[in-house]
Parts: structure tokens; C-alpha cells; sequence
């Protein structure tokens, strides 16, 4: 009687144990794929911003009225960009 209890308890232990290591692995699995959507998902936050920034510009070249914290925001953007422009220029002129 104990000894059928005890291998049902061994064979009980033997599943569990197969349980977690199948979970413990698919965790592993899903933790992964989360990752590379994080990285997609920034990715495509850059595009958006990019093509916004896009519009913004586009509509400031054609003259369309552009609202003040648009107007703000890529004057500071473009200030940036020639910050690094000369940076880059001292750099490669050393």
C-alpha cells in the first residue's frame, strides 16, 4: 500500500516536473518574442515620429500655418541638427 503510494507520488513528481521545465521553456520562448516586439513596436514609434516631422517640415516649406508648439518643436530640432552639423565639421577638419 505505501509502495503504490509512494510511485504514485514519483510518478506525480516525474509530470511536475516535466510541467515546469515545458513552462520554464515556453517563458523563455515568450520573454524572446516580447523582446522583438519591444524593439518593432520602437521602431515603429521612429518611423512615426520621422513622418511626422516629415509633415511638419513639408508644412512649413509650403507656407501653411503651423501651430506654435509644432513651430517650437522643430525649430529645436533643426538648432540640433546644426549643432551636429558643426560638430561634425570640427571633427573633420581636426
Amino acid at each position: 500500500m505505501i509502495h503504490e503510494e509512494l510511485q504514485k507520488l514519483e510518478k506525480l513528481a516525474v509530470q511536475v516536473s516535466k510541467k515546469i521545465e515545458w513552462v520554464t521553456a515556453e517563458n523563455e520562448q515568450l520573454k524572446a518574442r516580447l523582446a522583438i516586439l519591444e524593439l518593432e513596436l520602437e521602431q515603429k514609434e521612429q518611423e512615426i515620429d520621422h513622418f511626422k516631422n516629415k509633415i511638419k517640415i513639408s508644412n512649413i516649406v509650403d507656407n501653411r500655418p503651423v501651430n506654435p508648439e509644432d513651430a517650437t518643436e522643430m525649430s529645436d530640432l533643426i538648432n540640433n541638427y546644426i549643432q551636429e552639423i558643426d560638430h561634425l565639421i570640427t571633427y573633420l577638419s581636426e
